[in-house]
């Protein structure tokens, strides 16, 4: 056995000593057969790409453990092995800034940055705006920083999945029928969630949530306007300035409700407390709290869904 691969099957007895396989936080298990080994660098990327592998002895692998913030990423031995040693490396350039070094430095398969694939909005535009400059040159538009977070959005999840599966099917010919199907029907669950989210948040009583950090802006597709205690990194400390805004914004919009998430509870709470406000859960799905063992991106999204509706009074 040659040694990346023996550190890969150490990597994955960990994980099962810990009481996770390398995929039950999403439903099913690496298949340790002879198809194509895949890694992935943060659960929603191993997920979606789990699900258009299913039915093949492809053998997806998360770099991201359960619990672990995964802007936090960094790769030990093991991590950088699994690198190494994929056929297919997807994951997405300026999220995990470790996973982009390694990529660079140690991948010696295919890899697939899901970046440009899934249309990324700059942080300051909503997607409403960013459809309108879509036509632009990118020279006559500067975008600034962008929102890696995607898959908040399951259309662009679809548009990802597709191209995951176009990878795969190139990589592993002899089932490229199964991915190409698997793609499909999983684009039909994504286009059905978005289709619920659409409907679901269409008359609400309030259009505001504050959340813990701006994992969220996709959202705003659905008509909701995102007022984030903290920017893009979850370990960033609030100012006084945006406290005292949020407080105001409170007050004007009859906002009930303070988001924390499950990795970063910390922020969300302290401002409900401080505010006589509910202390709700919105789950980014960057990666998989010890809690959520039975849960998927489907089933978190869906849950996501629920807590909105509740927070803003939607009918």
């Amino acid at each position: 056995m040659r040694f990346a691969s023996a550190v890969a099957v150490l990597s994955t007895a960990a994980l099962l000593a810990s009481g996770c396989s390398a995929f039950s936080e999403s439903g099913g298990t690496s298949s340790g057969g002879s198809g194509p080994t895949v890694t992935a660098a943060f659960y929603p990327l191993a997920w979606l790409t789990e699900r258009v592998s299913e039915g093949t002895d492809t053998d997806v692998e998360l770099l991201t453990r359960p619990g672990s913030e995964p802007h936090d990423l960094e790769l030990d031995v093991a991590k950088t092995a699994q690198i190494a040693d994929a056929d297919l490396v997807v994951y997405e350039a300026g999220f995990q800034p470790a996973v982009d070094d390694s990529v660079a430095q140690n991948a010696t398969g295919d890899t697939l940055d899901v970046a440009a694939l899934a249309d990324l909005v700059p942080v300051d535009e909503s997607a409403a705006e960013h459809e309108e400059h879509a036509d632009e040159d990118e020279h006559d538009h500067d975008h600034g920083d962008l929102d890696p977070h995607f898959w908040q959005d399951p259309l662009r999840v679809a548009a990802v999945s597709d191209a995951v599966a176009g990878e795969l099917a190139s990589i592993d010919e002899k089932n490229a029928d199964t991915y190409t199907a698997n793609a499909a029907a999983l684009r039909k669950q994504l286009e059905a969630l978005d289709a619920s989210y659409t409907t679901g948040l269409a008359d609400c009583t309030r259009d505001t949530i504050v959340v813990s950090h701006d994992a969220f802006g996709y959202l705003e597709k659905y008509g909701l306007h995102i007022a984030p205690i903290v920017g893009l990194s979850p370990d960033a400390e609030p100012t006084a300035a945006v406290l005292a805004q949020l407080q105001d914004l409170v007050k004007e919009e009859g906002i009930t409700t303070v988001f924390s998430e499950p990795l970063e509870p910390a922020l969300g709470d302290g401002l409900a407390t401080d505010l006589g406000l509910t202390n709700g859960v919105l789950d980014p799905i960057e990666g998989l709290s010890d809690a959520d063992s039975d849960a998927d991106y489907l089933s978190l999204m869906k849950d996501n869904l629920v807590a909105l509706q509740a927070a803003n009074g939607c009918r």
